[in-house]
């Protein structure tokens, strides 16, 4: 997951990636309620909201971490490292824990959420790319074009959903978020999110950011691919951000108009 293609023109790309576009699946486009600060030195990896705070997970060797941040300023509350050479990935919480990935290690970590410290590792076949998820399960990305669900109390896999587009695999799933029943899924290396139901693995719908970061000024310093969307449920806000985007848009969906 990757270095994507550490280039600002790659948001403005049209899109390249795995997932068909074929018709069937509606297309959304957004509008920007609100934008945040972000430290531009973050490769996210990971986020999601609660209690009033972001949590993110960012990646690259030596440079890893697992943050709790500040949404109105960006402001770094408290951070811990990862260890050595460890690739962070995916984060989720699960009641006072935090739960996380790492990326081509096989090994996850669970971590207390109050002060992030560590409880125990878990072990998984493949690469760890993200998690999210809802009152019974988490949801697993591991790069291809499966979610795999896991049991939230011994981090076992229970079962997989393969995800599809009229019959077609969407691979390249990244990171994820429940959202209002579904879970939406960045597509690696493009500016789409894709809009999945957990029941069946069929995309729904897309949502296309393409101009997102570009929408406010322009990016005047190298940036890497859109990831990162967290939900904030009592409040109906959808935020989304990029690695080393220096800023984090509330943002809302809507129909993309007809041609």
């Amino acid at each position: 997951m990757r270095l994507g293609w550490i280039a600002a023109l790659l948001l403005a790309a049209p899109f390249a990636g795995s997932a068909p576009a074929e018709a069937g699946a509606p297309f959304y486009t957004y509008e920007v309620v609100n934008r945040y600060p972000h430290d531009p030195n973050a490769f996210t990896e990971g986020l999601f909201y609660r209690d009033g705070f972001l949590y993110e997970s960012t990646g690259l060797e030596g440079k890893s971490s697992v943050r709790k941040v500040k949404l109105e300023t960006g402001e770094v509350v408290f951070s811990r490292n990862l260890v050595g050479s460890e690739f962070g990935e995916g984060i989720v919480d699960w009641h006072d824990r935090l739960i996380g990935l790492t990326w081509k290690s096989h090994e996850g970590f669970v971590a207390d959420l109050a002060d992030f410290t560590a409880r125990r590792h878990f072990y998984y076949p493949g690469e760890g790319w993200a998690l999210t998820r809802d009152e019974h399960s988490i949801y697993m990305s591991d790069g291809t074009a499966s979610l795999r669900v896991l049991d939230p109390e011994t981090l076992d896999q229970t079962r997989e959903i393969k995800v599809t587009e009229d019959g077609h695999p969407v691979a390249n799933l990244n990171e994820l978020e429940w959202v209002k029943g579904e879970i939406f899924a960045n597509i690696w290396q493009t500016n789409r999110i894709a809009r999945i139901d957990p029941a069946n693995g069929h995309v729904t719908g897309w949502i296309d950011l393409t101009g997102l970061l570009q929408s406010q000024g322009p990016v005047l310093r190298i940036v890497d691919v859109l990831n990162g969307i967290a939900y904030d449920s009592t409040h109906d806000r959808l935020f989304v951000t990029g690695k080393l985007w220096p800023a984090l848009f509330e943002i809302r969906i809507k129909p993309k108009p007809a041609g």
